[in-house]
């Protein structure tokens, strides 16, 4: 990531070997160096790593935190200290859990996108369940082909439920922390920081 960092990319993609406060730790640092949080989703074998997008800020503000920590972590990546970090770890100095527990919170949202239900999904998982009713009447008595259906339709419910009301503490959370939600182009919720930029440094423009 810091080499990305150091050819000074547009957008720096950060996928740890690790769960997400790895990746949000590392969202830290690169939000030093004048990057700004843009999204972050599952990738890779059974969708098991987190992926990370952070563009490049533009404004003022970024650019004089950039030459800062340039100036005060001058060895990053070398061996030297990293902004946020305790030396030759993942783990957030104090004065940067905070700002490292909002990231996490605003990449965890992000994925459990890709398991927060619609309409259409819920419809399918339920006709399922109706399919799978009529198939055990092939083999097996009513009762227990619809209390084997029943008790499936009870554990998409849960799991849909449980999904949703997780997301919506963590949008709470984002909120009291300050951040703007907003829906991006296919009018999915999203939060941005206030100030953030239409375009460049908000791919999902709202």
């Amino acid at each position: 990531m810091l080499q990305q960092i150091a050819r000074q990319q547009d957008i720096v993609e950060i996928a740890p070997q690790g769960s997400t406060p790895k990746a949000a730790a590392l969202a830290y640092v690169a939000e030093q160096y004048g990057y700004t949080y843009g999204m972050a989703y599952r990738t890779g074998f059974k969708n098991s790593l987190v992926q990370v997008r952070m563009y490049r800020d533009p404004r003022p503000d970024a650019r004089v935190r950039e030459a800062v920590t340039i100036t005060a972590h001058p060895l990053a990546g070398n061996g030297g200290t990293v902004p946020g970090l305790v030396q030759g770890s993942l783990k957030p100095l104090p004065e940067a859990v905070a700002a490292v527990a909002v990231l996490k919170d605003l990449i965890t949202f992000d994925v459990m996108a890709l398991y927060v239900a619609d309409r259409s999904q819920k419809v399918m998982g339920y006709l399922a369940c109706a399919v799978l009713t009529a198939l055990l009447l092939i083999d097996t008595s009513p009762v227990e082909a619809v209390a084997s259906g029943g008790a499936v339709a009870l554990l998409f419910t849960v799991a849909f439920q449980t999904g949703a009301i997780r997301r919506r503490k963590i949008a709470q959370r984002l909120t009291a922390a300050g951040l703007l939600a907003v829906r991006d182009e296919q009018g999915a919720q999203r939060f941005l920081r206030p100030g953030q930029l239409p375009g460049h440094t908000n791919p999902f423009a709202a």
